[in-house]
């Protein structure tokens, strides 16, 4: 393998100044650096990749043992080893499926947990489940991380489809967020949903009895207007919910690849289960072709080949996702969690010192909004910052096509211009044109320079469904984990969030007073006095 690092950092280096525009000089590179699947298709033509990188980088793969290491994920194999788990969030969105995990056959669970979920979900749609005001018109899921992201991010995805209850989310522990969320919203007509699978996450645990009191104070029974998506029967049943309302899911679903399941039960609510059906047969077609496809034609392995040139190869360190759809206005924040809580590891799987970087920083915004925040930097800034476009070719407002087409020119035009740049001659010319004199021309031009040659990315989809979606996402989960793969890490464990929490937790008796801040660190006192001194309510 570390051959193979050094001769794809060689190629690197022998191409870096080459012109990207230069590349589709030659009229067959977009056909050639593209992958269709379905009616999906993957441009990566503007990098600067080429057929002997690109063949390096299969090396890689190869190398990597993916194959195998694939097949042992879909087959439920312990690939999750510091903690000893499967890997399984595929089964849930394969029904059909016949997986076992340490000989002991899984799916007729999943298949009965489902089965309850689609119940609850119609009966609750057709006004047979009703809360002491009548029939619900809003859910509230109170989650965070995984049990909040996913569906909140699918439920703003899939607005043109909801025709249920009105879908609300609530995951920061801050005050704020629930009282605003809560506000306006009629108690006696409200579910509450509470996903955490522990029933112990502080955050969700907390703003979930914040509003069960907001309840109380109108509704008789506050607890019968509750569910949760929990596996802690003991502790669901000691809030006093329901058991026929407690959907579970096993130990080998990490939380930020629990859409699938339970944890989506508020997309379910919103869109109704055939459309929930729609968004995990798109998943599981994206399953099907990466398990099928050769990797030269594979999209979650040549997405993931196109990261590992950017950040490993080429040192970019970060990587802007920027979907031109409003609705998927969550998925940067979405993706940022998958990629970077998944791939932010600084050992392998042996526990070794990595001997490259992991994960890159991951961020990003729709278009057109950031064309007027961030552009200004990733086409004008000192640091490169390869741009991920995604595109839907039609929107849904037919009313309003004039303004998707005005979207589409924006994402192609942004592509294009990262790729093309503008040199000092040409800004120098257009100054000149302007009337501008003596030095001034040229003065003025170098603030008007793109350096240009600034890799991208489009992936580009017929139009926003609940089986696009679930292809989309589908894809970039295998991409994290193709990337994991090729840098010999664990992409389903999460250690480095659990130092803070426990911090966390010590800190809490010292605010309230009860115990002494004398063995923290003069920051940290200095900091507890500030916040100490606040005026008594």
């Amino acid at each position: 393998m570390k051959t193979l690092w050094q001769g794809l950092r060689d190629h690197q280096a022998s191409v870096a100044g080459r012109s990207i525009a230069g590349l589709l000089d030659n009229p067959l590179r977009a056909a050639e650096f593209s992958q269709t699947h379905g009616d999906m298709l993957f441009d990566f033509s503007k990098t600067n990749i080429d057929a002997v990188g690109l063949s390096q980088l299969l090396e890689l793969v190869a190398a990597s043992g993916l194959d195998a290491k694939r097949d042992a994920m879909f087959s439920g194999q312990l690939i999750n080893e510091t903690e000893g788990r499967a890997v399984l969030h595929t089964a849930l969105r394969n029904l059909n499926a016949g997986v076992q995990v340490q000989g002991q056959a899984v799916m007729p669970a999943v298949r009965a947990t489902y089965a309850r979920m689609v119940a609850f979900a119609r009966d609750l749609r057709e006004g047979r489940i009703v809360g002491q005001g009548g029939a619900y018109t809003d859910v509230v899921n109170i989650g965070i991380g995984g049990s909040d992201l996913g569906p909140a991010m699918a439920c703003l995805a899939l607005a043109p489809y909801s025709d249920g209850p009105r879908c609300h989310f609530v995951s920061n522990v801050d005050g704020a967020h629930i009282h605003d969320v809560l506000r306006g919203l009629d108690p006696t007509t409200t579910l509450i949903i509470v996903a955490s699978k522990t029933f112990t996450t502080i955050e969700t645990m907390t703003n979930a009895q914040t509003a069960r009191d907001w309840m109380a104070r109108v509704v008789t029974d506050p607890a019968a207007q509750f569910a949760a998506v929990s596996t802690a029967a003991d502790k669901t049943a000691a809030f006093g919910i329901d058991p026929d309302r407690v959907f579970g899911f096993e130990d080998w679903v990490g939380g930020r690849y629990s859409l699938w399941g339970p944890i989506g039960l508020s997309l379910m609510l919103a869109i109704g289960p055939a459309g929930f059906d729609d968004f995990l047969a798109g998943a599981a077609d994206m399953d099907a072709h990466f398990r099928d496809a050769v990797p030269a034609h594979n999209l979650p392995v040549l997405l993931a080949l196109v990261g590992i040139w950017h950040n490993q190869i080429c040192g970019y360190a970060t990587r802007a996702v920027l979907p031109y759809e409003q609705r998927l206005t969550r998925l940067p924040a979405y993706l940022q969690q998958l990629e970077m809580e998944s791939n932010g590891k600084r050992v392998s799987m042996d526990g070794a010192d990595l001997a490259e970087h992991s994960g890159p920083v991951v961020w990003g915004e729709p278009g057109t909004n950031g064309q007027h925040a961030f552009y200004q930097l990733i086409h004008q800034g000192t640091r490169v910052v390869p741009c991920e476009f995604i595109l839907s070719r039609t929107g849904h407002e037919l009313d309003l096509a004039h303004q998707h087409l005005l979207l589409v020119a924006n994402c192609l035009a942004q592509s294009e211009a990262l790729m093309l740049g503008r040199s000092l001659a040409e800004a120098t010319a257009i100054m000149a044109a302007k009337g501008l004199a003596g030095a001034e021309p040229d003065r003025q031009a170098r603030h008007r320079v793109f350096p240009g040659n600034r890799p991208s990315t489009t992936l580009a989809i017929p139009k926003l469904t609940s089986f696009a979606l679930g292809q989309i996402l589908a894809l970039y989960e295998h991409r994290v984990f193709v990337e994991g793969v090729i840098l010999g890490i664990n992409s389903f464990d999460q250690w480095g969030v659990e130092l803070g929490k426990e911090l966390a937790v010590a800190l809490q008796p010292i605010l309230e007073g009860t115990q002494s801040a004398a063995g923290k660190d003069a920051s940290t006192r200095m900091l507890l006095d500030y916040v100490m001194a606040a005026p008594k309510a």
